[in-house]
């Protein structure tokens, strides 16, 4: 077998070494013919032919010294030929004895590390190339093979000749005999990774070239993938964790190396105070570490594998870029501002949001810092996810402990964690795409300010606060809390909240700042700011002028609800800030239900048991309601009655000149049904005069208010609004004589039989009986039942206008029968009313149940006439209709009605005859009904 191999000694730094020692190694080597016995065994990879000569120089190129080794092998396998059950002891003390070899005492210096036992031990991989020569059954055999040894142990080999048994294949055991025979024909290099790092960007381009020529079969198309993978920024091969995802052992190592070297590096002290321009290795170290989430990914990767004070210093380093780097756009806006400063600044500065990143890059760096000030920790933690505390948080107390030479003077790891929270939280950032990292960003907004609110602020903690409010209210478009700021920019309403209620004790009017700066929300505005054009073309392409979808609005805006609710519970009291609230809640909140339930929220805080009302407070509730009424006036809500309702208890609560207030200007607040049947209603009632204390003088007034308001809402809309009218101007005639009149003007029109017997009832229950009967004439005249409608529910009023009628007298009834002809085609009906009308003397209950004499109204002449005639008709019209489509189920129904109808033919002095000539005409009509008619000559002759 010719056996090309490679060494890799891959060293695991000590916490204190700055450099990685790890080497790979790899020349040429070769075994000559290790041909296989005749009388092999199949299956038992270690059994070649220079075995069973152990003693003899046939043994190709393996001198005398060697012996031991061949005759430990030909124990073992003699061993398996006599019992099977100790051939793994035996196979296993043999590989301790290759191991043994694999660590060549002379390199004992290379790759030493601390191992998690506490002993030293040499991490190595062995990687080569075994040939196989062929045979007569087999061809030649080309196998990869890789061995990892760890403390004296082989962890894993691999190899592509697929063996899939428990024992190691031939070819592993040839290329660990290799190494034992040849150690200085196997070179030792640095890890592949250490190697790539060190070339240049040509160097790198052609070593790609190169690899994929040499095997452009075997790796063009994962080249291929890789390499699109890598040209997309949202690709995992570009995440840092994309190493601990792998369970790369070689990521916090790598980690630490390029922080270690970094960090440790003169001349990056030297730039960043002098601007001394560095090596373009260091720069682009820099510009990668500026890149926010990937620098705190590597924090997170550190912490992971055991390395707490490396992650801590590059946390520290995080942090501090970014406060210098605060400043500086804060110094930039400043002096934008100064050259333009007629020109809105509105683009965005980071497109990719810190909180809400898949790599939580504000979380971690303020998990590593909080870690290293818990007083309960006397020494540094080797690891501990602080999100996995925190439900033990409240137990757990943070100092400012002194961070030796990690920190600036005055500093500790509490106001660096807090300050790099604020830093994060305050950031501008668009509001990404989809439903999931929409919800992520406010879940992850609300989970750091829940951590935030478990730190008691003190002194030093409250400065910091004051610094970052500062900063978040005059940088500009660095800043979520900018004066001016994109459409599609993340709301601050949850962050807000939270620094309203830290800053509050401290300094109220920063703190109102901050809240009031916050309470917008333009995306819901109709047109974009006109200092979005401004903004520059590489952030238009990106973030276009669009109506975005923010599936996560409806919690944005009871975020925005809570916010202005906070303030207006703050600001009782203090009239010019509530003036303020208010102005900005009218401003800045677009629905309807939230401005609502602000006023709800305002009228309790207000009329709180324990204290006197505020009527500053009071007025503001008043106000929001107001704007409620106006925004859903014109539109559909489930709401709106109950809103209407609570309106009027709060103008109540506000006083007399409020209730007066909203009936002068009602056609802006209520339609008129609401503004009479629950305004003026509730104005007038008894239990709100004895809340308010009113005076008979004020009384009047305001019932005049109220009377006005109901003859308004008549006129506007008499078919809803008139009876209303009618009830709220009984007590001034002249009121309900216009409102009277206003429904006499509508019957012709507008309002239909229903609303005018309704209201003709009504003003029979007010006494006044001819008005009642001149509206249900009216309501006659739109009425219209069809012989088939014996159900209608009219038909209760149209009977009620005819005894109306009659009981006022013959004339009454005679001008009121031809509009029932005329109306009614149901027979029974019709025959009902005539019955009825045939049973008492017209007029005989006249007004106040005064008795008439009289006598009774002959049926020959009008204007029953007319009616016995109609009725008459109507009976021979509907049992044409009926027999048209009727079944043998009708029949018995069918005979019934004739015989109603037979009674009303009766009632006409030749009613006998009529009724005979009916039926024969309808024998010899429907004759071919032959059961139903046998029927009828039985009923009727």
């Amino acid at each position: 077998m010719f056996v090309p191999a490679l060494l890799c000694v891959m060293g695991f730094p000590d916490c204190s070494v700055g450099k990685e020692s790890a080497c790979n190694a790899g020349d040429l080597g070769s075994i000559p013919r290790l041909g296989r016995s005749p009388g092999e065994w199949k299956g038992y990879p270690l059994q070649y032919s220079w075995l069973e000569n152990s003693m003899d120089s046939i043994v190709h190129g393996v001198p005398k010294n060697w012996t031991q080794l061949s005759d430990f092998h030909f124990h073992l396998l003699y061993g398996r030929k006599e019992n099977h059950h100790c051939e793994l002891l035996q196979l296993w003390c043999w590989c301790q004895v290759l191991v043994g070899f694999a660590f060549p005492q002379r390199h004992c210096c290379i790759g030493t590390a601390w191992s998690k036992g506490g002993r030293k031990g040499r991490s190595f991989h062995l990687s080569g190339t075994v040939t196989e020569p062929a045979i007569q059954s087999e061809p030649e055999t080309v196998c990869n093979v890789a061995i990892s040894f760890d403390r004296c142990k082989i962890t894993s080999v691999t190899c592509s000749c697929g063996n899939k048994d428990i024992f190691y294949c031939a070819h592993v055991v040839a290329l660990s005999l290799y190494r034992i025979r040849k150690p200085d024909q196997v070179k030792l290099h640095l890890p592949i990774s250490e190697t790539l790092f060190q070339m240049n960007r040509d160097q790198l381009q052609k070593f790609v070239q190169y690899l994929i020529t040499v095997h452009h079969t075997e790796v063009l198309p994962t080249a291929q993938k890789l390499a699109d993978e890598i040209l997309s920024q949202n690709s995992e091969i570009n995440q840092v964790r994309e190493m601990l995802k792998m369970r790369d052992s070689n990521g916090a190592r790598m980690l630490t190396l390029i922080t270690e070297q970094f960090m440790a590096d003169p001349r990056l002290s030297l730039w960043r105070q002098q601007g001394t321009a560095m090596t373009d290795k260091y720069r682009q170290l820099w510009d990668e570490l500026e890149h926010v989430p990937t620098a705190c990914a590597r924090v997170d990767a550190l912490r992971s594998h055991g390395y707490p004070r490396e992650a801590l210093r590059l946390a520290i380093a995080i942090v501090n870029t970014l406060r210098r780097q605060q400043q500086k756009q804060l110094e930039m806006f400043r002096t934008q501002k100064k050259e333009l400063p007629h020109k809105s600044i509105t683009s965005i500065t980071n497109l990719e949001g810190w909180v809400g990143h898949p790599l939580d890059p504000v979380g971690t760096l303020f998990s590593s810092l909080m870690e290293a000030c818990r007083t309960d920790d006397e020494s540094f933690p080797v690891f501990s996810d602080f999100t996995e505390n925190m439900g033990q948080c409240k137990s757990l107390e943070y100092q400012h402990l002194p961070a030796h030479k990690f920190l600036e003077e005055g500093e500790s790891y509490l106001t660096l964690a807090v300050e790099v929270a604020l830093i994060g939280l305050g950031q501008q950032r668009v509001m990404p795409d989809g439903l999931y990292t929409q919800e992520k960003v406010c879940r992850n907004e609300e989970q750091l300010i829940s951590k935030l609110q478990e730190v008691e602020l003190d002194d030093t903690l409250v400065k910091i606060f004051r610094k970052q409010a500062v900063f978040l209210l005059e940088a500009g478009p660095y800043s979520g809390l900018g004066e001016i700021i994109h459409r599609e920019s993340v709301p601050m309403h949850t962050f807000a909240k939270y620094l309203f209620t830290s800053l509050l004790p401290h300094d109220a009017e920063l703190a109102y700042k901050i809240a009031l700066r916050a309470m917008r929300l333009l995306v819901l505005e109709s047109a974009a700011p006109t200092g979005d054009l401004t903004r520059p073309h590489h952030i238009a392409s990106v973030v276009p002028n669009r109506y975005p979808r923010w599936f996560t609005l409806s919690h944005i805006e009871s975020q925005q609800c809570e916010l202005a609710s906070t303030m207006l519970t703050a600001a009782k009291g203090d009239v010019r800030r509530l003036e303020t609230v208010l102005e900005s809640i009218q401003k800045n909140i677009h629905s309807s239900s939230h401005i609502f339930k602000l006023a709800q929220d305002a009228f309790k805080i207000a009329t709180l048991m324990d204290s006197l009302p505020d009527i500053t407070l009071l007025k503001v509730s008043l106000e929001l309601g107001l704007q409620v009424m106006r925004m859903t006036l014109s539109t559909l809500n489930w709401r709106r009655r109950e809103m209407v309702r609570w309106l009027v208890t709060c103008a109540t609560e506000v006083g007399v000149y409020a209730l007066d207030s909203i009936m002068q200007s009602w056609f802006t607040l209520f339609t008129p049904t609401e503004a009479t049947s629950i305004v003026a209603t509730t104005v007038m009632s008894n239990s709100t005069i004895v809340r308010l204390h009113l005076d008979c003088h004020q009384q009047e007034k305001l019932a005049s208010s109220a009377r006005t308001l109901a003859l308004q809402c008549a006129m506007k809309d008499p078919q809803n609004c008139a009876l209303s009218a009618l009830t709220l101007c009984e007590k001034d005639h002249i009121a309900f004589e216009t409102a009277y009149q206003i429904v006499l003007d509508a019957a012709t029109t507008g309002m239909s039989y229903t609303q005018l017997f309704t209201i003709a009832r009504y003003m029979e229950h007010r006494g006044y009986p001819m008005r009642a009967y001149k509206l249900a004439t009216l309501a006659m005249t739109h009425l219209n039942l069809s012989y088939n409608q014996d159900t209608h529910p009219a038909i209760n009023d149209v009977l009620w206008a005819c005894a109306l009628s009659h009981s006022l007298g013959k004339n009454e009834l005679a001008a009121i029968i031809p509009l029932v002809v005329k109306s009614v085609k149901c027979a029974t009906v019709l025959s009902d009313i005539l019955r009825r009308c045939t049973l008492t003397t017209p007029g005989v209950v006249g007004l106040h149940g005064r008795r008439n004499s009289g006598k009774l109204m002959s049926l020959d002449k009008a204007p029953l006439r007319q009616l016995l005639d109609a009725t008459i008709g109507a009976y021979i019209n509907t049992t044409h209709s009926r027999l048209t489509h009727i079944s043998p189920r009708h029949y018995s129904e069918f005979i019934e009605f004739l015989s109603k109808a037979r009674e009303t033919f009766l009632m006409a002095h030749d009613g006998h005859i009529q009724f005979t000539q009916f039926i024969d005409n309808l024998k010899q009509i429907y004759k071919g009904k032959k059961k139903l008619m046998m029927l009828v000559r039985e009923r009727f002759g």
